[in-house]
């Protein structure tokens, strides 16, 4: 399993070029390259040329740095044509990019309307048709989130959406924040996607669930609005003993090419010491559910 830093608390005080040392200098051997205005920006056209590409390659082998993931957010599920044919360009330069880099592993998230959600699963699908013939054909594989306010943001449904498209280089991304939003139990939506489980995103979030449904308010009453946390391991109600249990049930833990990232956004002014907090609790909680399933394994085969 790769351990990857999320930099996106630091994009106002650092470069893009600067985010591989910035890893190593905090303990990482990894980093998931999320939207930046220089490289993938949130649903634009990406802003890397090759020069660009190539310092980013050489700035990371510099550090002692890999890149373990690549995440673009683009409107591939948007109803409106215009928007999803822009997004399926847009896709195919990001895939160069990442290939380019010498990674495999993306990940992003669904898109679309949860209003028109049938329109956007029918969008979606169609961008697959465009883009599966050069994901394959590169090697790439492709984790998919079911983000709150996506067309798609169940656990177990999103599941469904993606192994629809018949191929074995697209897979899921449990988004640990995200857990209230996607109503199916943790180990349940872990156990459904099997070894298809590639990325996760460690931070923790409160159940708005909670408290008939007051553990957060929002104005009106009613509102759509999809709030939640990305805050440091502790600090919220995800159970944690649960997600790396379920991990090391999944697999996961043991797998060469899956990927954990902190993904903490919340404690800005904070991130050197939240960042080297997220590197320890997911190192020693990792290494602590994997001898818990060992031994559990062990004692079974005893019984």
């Amino acid at each position: 399993m790769k351990i990857a830093l999320d930099p996106t608390p630091f994009h106002s005080t650092h470069s893009l070029l600067e985010f591989p040392r910035l890893a190593a200098d905090l303990g990482y051997e990894y980093l998931q390259l999320t939207p930046h205005p220089d490289f993938l920006p949130f649903f634009n056209h990406p802003k890397a040329d090759d020069r660009l590409v190539a310092d980013l390659r050489a700035a990371c082998r510099d550090a002692g740095v890999q890149i373990a993931s690549v995440l673009p957010v683009l409107r591939w599920s948007a109803p409106d044509p215009d928007a999803r044919e822009a997004a399926v360009r847009y896709w195919k330069r990001a895939i160069r990019m990442t290939v380019d880099l010498g990674v495999q592993q993306m990940n992003t998230e669904f898109q679309g309307r949860p209003e028109l959600a049938e329109e956007s699963e029918r969008a979606f699908y169609r961008s697959m048709e465009e883009l599966l013939p050069l994901i394959e054909a590169e090697g790439v594989h492709i984790a998919i989130d079911p983000h709150p306010d996506d067309f798609v943001e169940q656990g177990l449904a999103a599941w469904r959406v993606i192994r629809g498209v018949n191929s074995p280089n697209l897979g899921f991304v449990y988004v640990a924040p995200h857990t209230f939003h996607m109503e199916d139990a943790p180990l349940e939506i872990m156990a459904a996607v099997g070894d298809r489980l590639r990325v996760v995103h460690v931070a923790d979030t409160m159940d708005h669930h909670r408290s008939h449904g007051l553990r957060y308010i929002t104005n009106p009453p009613g509102s759509a609005a999809r709030v939640h946390q990305h805050l440091r391991i502790g600090d919220g109600d995800v159970d944690w003993d649960e997600f790396f249990g379920g991990l090391a049930g999944n697999g996961f833990l043991d797998r060469e090419d899956s990927v954990m990232v902190s993904s903490v956004f919340a404690e800005n002014e904070n991130a050197t010491e939240v960042s080297r907090y997220q590197l320890e609790q997911m190192t020693e909680r990792a290494a602590a559910a994997r001898d818990r399933h060992r031994n559990t394994q062990r004692t079974e085969a005893h019984a």
